[in-house]
């Protein structure tokens, strides 16, 4: 994965959470209030952000050690886990429909997988600095 198109997918993904949160704070929270999903939704949005902004750091990684393989395993698991852990979530928030919440742990498991990926990279690469 090249880098540029990591730190876009982040600036994507980082518009389409400031977006979602603030239609969902503002348009959507009488709603979300009323059938009780306030704090999913906004638990969704956070980790939605928080993996934009990991995508991002991602991004300059990739500028700096462009021949960092495992940085491709943890971009696909922070691009999943948004997809997934916060698009459930969100779904489950607009449409009541109960059985997403089934799939949003393997969104969970995804972020998991791309942090665990970071970590392992970061291992195999300081063994080849020594």
């Amino acid at each position: 994965m090249k880098p540029i198109t990591i730190i876009q997918t982040a600036a994507i993904f980082g518009i389409l959470a400031v977006g979602i949160g603030a239609f969902g704070a503002h348009g959507l929270k009488p709603m979300l209030e009323a059938s009780g999903r306030l704090e999913t939704f906004e638990t969704a949005v956070k980790y939605h952000f928080y993996h934009s902004l990991a995508l991002f750091g991602l991004g300059l990684l990739a500028i700096l050690k462009p021949n960092w393989k495992k940085l491709n395993l943890s971009f696909w698991g922070f691009t999943l886990g948004i997809f997934i852990f916060s698009g459930s979530l969100y779904l489950h928030c607009l449409t009541g429909i109960t059985w997403l919440g089934v799939i949003t742990p393997i969104g969970g498991v995804a972020f998991i997988q791309g942090w665990m990926a970071l970590f392992w990279g970061g291992l195999i690469e300081k063994k080849s600095d020594i």
